[in-house]
């Protein structure tokens, strides 16, 4: 596995660099195909911060945590990792196995209230969707901890989304042409 460490507003000291390397390089061991790990040490008004993105054959598993210690952020942050990591291999144990994750139910959310007025655009994402199926987005959208997750649904080619509702199922939106 490919670790690399960088750093933000704050000194990467070789000790500082080798805990970093040594905490998340164990991952290797739980799972055999991550790629590559991504730790990215922050220093935000006093406040440190650790996140460490996972790349596992295309599965990202990202987590982040903040103290007012790097060391204690970085530990934080990999007892986070190792909950995501061991949810993960638990799912792909039971998909070994035979067993059916429930399938996310289609549905569409009630209509929010309009956006605000004076609203801009602050940050833009770009990255690759792959086709997978909705259960697979579903275990994404966890091990990313995000409310919701967009990808291309293996069955019809189409452009999904993915997102947690307030009783904890999930809604899958997809497009009628």
């Amino acid at each position: 596995m490919n670790v690399l460490v960088t750093a933000r507003h704050i000194d990467l000291t070789p000790a500082l660099k080798s805990y970093a390397e040594e905490k998340v390089s164990k991952f290797d061991r739980y799972l055999s195909n991550i790629s590559e790990a991504k730790v990215t040490l922050i220093l935000e008004k006093n406040v440190h911060k650790a996140e460490v993105l996972l790349n596992a054959n295309g599965i990202l598993i990202w987590a982040e945590s903040s103290t007012g210690d790097i060391y204690a952020a970085i530990d934080e942050v990999v007892e986070k990792l190792d909950q995501q990591v061991k949810k993960y291999k638990g799912k792909l144990m039971s998909h070994r196995k035979g067993e059916k994750a429930p399938v996310a139910a289609a549905a569409i959310p009630e209509a929010g209230a309009p956006a605000e007025e004076g609203g801009r655009i602050i940050k833009t994402k770009r990255f690759g969707v792959k086709p997978m199926t909705a259960e697979e987005a579903s275990l994404q959208m966890e091990l990313l901890d995000k409310s919701f997750f967009i990808f291309t649904n293996a069955a019809s080619g189409e452009i999904n989304i993915i997102y947690r509702r307030n009783d904890g199922n999930y809604g899958l939106i997809e497009p009628v042409r």
